[in-house]
């Protein structure tokens, strides 16, 4: 489905609450502890997106199994989060292939031994010390 679709706030109360399965009361005390925060129209009516709908009946479903209403919206809060950082990596992906495609054969970087950064040619390669280092422990007097 496409994101602006699932983000879109289109379903009053009513409606979001016979998608989810619950009562409007129930999702206004959602609303209201921050489980499930629609949007607002310009005459403060909640609008729901698909979204929403589908975090309700998440909310249902954890509450069924017997998580607390503040397990919950602790849970969602991670959800959403870990949702966020997804969208954060693809953007910052995006802008890297874009970067690298504009500059072709530009630089790349690597972390050497010592956690220094150092510069390399695209294709090229760290060059690794390979010395085998033996260590023998100290021997004690007697």
């Amino acid at each position: 489905m496409d994101e602006n679709v699932v983000e879109t706030p289109l379903f009053a109360i009513t409606a979001a609450a016979e998608l989810a399965g619950m009562h409007p009361q129930t999702l206004r005390q959602y609303d209201r502890i921050g489980l499930v925060s629609p949007t607002r129209t310009a005459g403060k009516s909640r609008r729901y997106s698909m979204r929403d709908i589908i975090q309700l009946r998440e909310v249902a479903r954890l509450g069924a199994e017997g998580i607390s209403l503040e397990g919950i919206r602790r849970i969602l809060e991670l959800e959403n989060e870990v949702t966020s950082l997804r969208q954060r990596v693809r953007d910052l992906e995006t802008a890297l292939a874009d970067e690298l495609i504009k500059r072709p054969g530009g630089r790349v970087f690597a972390a050497g031994a010592e956690g220094d950064v150092i510069s390399l040619r695209a294709g090229a390669r760290i060059r690794r010390r390979n010395a085998v280092v033996l260590w023998q422990p100290p021997q004690l007097e007697d």
